[in-house]
């Protein structure tokens, strides 16, 4: 067997047709997005049994002087995964380097992002659950022994080639942990879930994005914001700079109650957080499926949606706030549900727990 270091095998040029795909980052870059993400743990609000889970293992690998183990970070999106993998980054002094699982196509794309990393690096990969399976039993022992064993050639010419592979740090990131793998699962030292945020701690996540994009507001014009974020910091940000805008357009720039109200209405994102496509999820199973049960598909080809996407952004807000609940037999309409869509259902919705 061929031993290389550092070098990809399917090219002359290290990771060729890969850089484009992926990017490497030792700090948040700039931008609406990502100018309001901490860059210390210090900063980082919220999800404290998680974040004290990863300063006992960046303690416990510079006292060390080794790389951090492999991680896993699920839950639902713009809960901070992301941000978390550049914190890592930062408290660690290495370079984070960004890819997600769609475009890593063939084993070629992943020896090019593996053999260009340096000792200590972390490869964030986002939507891991969505690695091809070829691919991702490369990751095994690129994970566990770092090495990379590729197959280079077809037929009578075909030869093995093992790359050595710095001692790096895999954070993963998906919204559907279900989705993995054993044995993918199994290879990550910390696995580690991240939960809707309540309404204080979204308060001041919001007064800090505000006091950063130097916003000015008064307290009910947070809380109004931070009650109609779905517990989630990512849309409680985005709501900020469409409210910001309102603000200037239509009040002299301050964000007051009336004038947050007023822009979220507009979004038509109601007191409860709900958005038009919660409510059209909500009226279809009441008004076409008889508040269900009935499947997800059948809900999105009602609603005129992908159902990955229902199920990863609406369904678990939805059943999180007890609008929905899951069965065997499908999704059901809660009285709750009727109630946000401004219907009263006789009887008990069926499926409804006692």
């Amino acid at each position: 067997m061929a031993e290389a270091k550092n070098k990809n095998p399917l090219s002359s040029t290290p990771a060729a047709g890969v850089s484009f795909l992926h990017s490497t980052l030792t700090a948040p870059a700039t931008g609406t997005d990502v100018a309001l993400r901490p860059l210390a743990f210090s900063d980082f609000a919220g999800q404290s049994k998680t974040v004290e889970r990863l300063k006992v293992m960046v303690g416990a690998a510079k006292r060390r002087g080794e790389a951090l183990n492999h991680i896993l970070l699920s839950g639902p999106p713009g809960l901070g995964k992301t941000t978390l993998a550049f914190i890592l980054g930062a408290e660690m002094g290495r370079n984070v380097r960004v890819t997600s699982g769609p475009v890593i196509e063939k084993a070629g794309d992943l020896a090019g992002l593996l053999t260009n990393l340096e000792e200590g690096d972390l490869l964030f990969i986002d939507e891991i659950h969505r690695l091809p399976k070829t691919v991702e039993e490369y990751l095994y022992s690129a994970m566990e022994d770092y090495r990379l064993d590729i197959m280079i050639d077809q037929g009578p010419n075909a030869r093995s080639v093992r790359l050595s592979l710095p001692k790096f740090t895999l954070v993963g990131a998906t919204t559907r942990a279900g989705l993995l793998t054993a044995p993918l699962r199994s290879r990550f030292t910390l696995q580690t879930r991240l939960d809707y945020y309540d309404t204080a701690t979204l308060l001041g996540i919001v007064r800090r994005s505000c006091h950063l994009l130097k916003v000015e507001l008064d307290d009910d014009g947070a809380r109004e914001i931070a009650t109609r974020a779905r517990g989630t910091p990512r849309i409680a940000n985005n709501l900020i700079y469409f409210i910001r805008d309102y603000a200037q357009e239509k009040a002299q720039g301050r964000i007051t109650r009336p004038v947050a109200a007023a822009a979220l209405e507009l979004l038509e994102i109601d007191v409860r957080g709900l958005d038009e496509m919660d409510k059209r999820i909500l009226r279809v199973m009441a008004e076409h499926y008889a508040g269900g049960p009935v499947g997800m598909n059948t809900i999105a080809v009602a609603v005129g949606e992908e159902a990955d996407t229902l199920e990863e952004v609406h369904e678990p807000f939805l059943i999180m706030e007890g609008y929905l609940q899951r069965t065997p037999q499908g999704r059901v309409l809660t009285s709750k549900g009727y109630q946000a869509i401004g219907l009263r259902h006789l009887g008990k919705p069926q499926g409804e727990l006692l």
